[in-house]
């Protein structure tokens, strides 16, 4: 993977829209608890989410790779939920809304960036 990524705002589109909405979200008078538990679980999910692929990269493997991606996809998802429900249950009812209206909105924007880029990655020469 070369040094500087061109396109590391697009890769990190997500992470840049949940932080960026903050002060919105507190002009706005929107649950802020559930904002911040849900932007918090993004953003460390994200974090080690690529932090895991890229040492599962290193794995000569076809299967590992692929189980690696499976256990880290799934263990982000887990993540994700019961921090919606502590939040929910722990908070307001409208606080558990906003952190699942905010995963929504970053994992579609993820999702978006991920069917973009992937045939680029797939492109690129060795590093």
């Amino acid at each position: 993977m070369p040094t500087s990524d061109p396109l590391v705002a697009v890769r990190y589109l997500d992470v840049v829209i949940v932080v960026l909405a903050a002060p919105f979200v507190i002009l706005m008078g929107a649950p802020v608890l559930g904002y911040v538990a849900g932007g918090a679980a993004w953003i460390v999910g994200r974090v080690l989410g690529v932090w895991v692929e890229r040492w599962a990269r290193t794995n000569k493997d076809a299967r590992a790779q692929v189980g690696i991606g499976f256990a880290v996809l799934m263990a982000r998802v887990w993540l994700l939920g019961l921090t919606i429900l502590l939040v929910g249950l722990k908070g307001e009812r409208e606080d558990g809304l906003m952190a699942a209206l905010l995963t929504l909105v970053a994992f579609t924007v993820y999702f978006a960036t991920s069917l973009l880029l992937r045939p680029m990655e797939r492109n690129a020469p060795p590093s």
